[in-house]
């Protein structure tokens, strides 16, 4: 990873976080929540942007159609957050699959 890459990374999440703030606080709130519940949980794919992104656009999506945060998501956010990443490999399914692992062997 380059200078460049690094440059452009920050760029790309200030846009991001500049996108977050230009939302209701209701949904920012939420958003904020499920940051730090997604960040904990640590899907491996999580630091492509690709998900927090699709959030945020299918929250813009809410506040353009009227509809209020808990009308999208439902009252339990982590919930909503386990189902948006129930078929992607987290942390703690490689630290599971590495503990189950016979050490200096093959898996059973």
């Amino acid at each position: 990873m380059g200078i460049q890459d690094i440059i452009e990374g920050k760029k790309q999440w200030r846009a991001h976080v500049a996108r977050v703030k230009a939302l209701p606080p209701d949904y920012r709130i939420v958003y904020q929540e499920m940051q730090k519940y997604l960040f904990k949980v640590g899907p491996v794919d999580l630091s492509d942007g690709q998900l927090l992104s699709g959030i945020v656009d299918f929250f813009e999506e809410g506040v353009a159609a009227g509809k209020g945060v808990l009308e999208l998501i439902g009252n339990d956010v982590a919930a909503f957050c386990d189902d948006l990443i129930k078929d992607s490999p987290t942390y703690a399914d490689i630290y599971q699959e590495s503990v189950t692992r016979k050490p200096g062997g093959a898996e059973k």
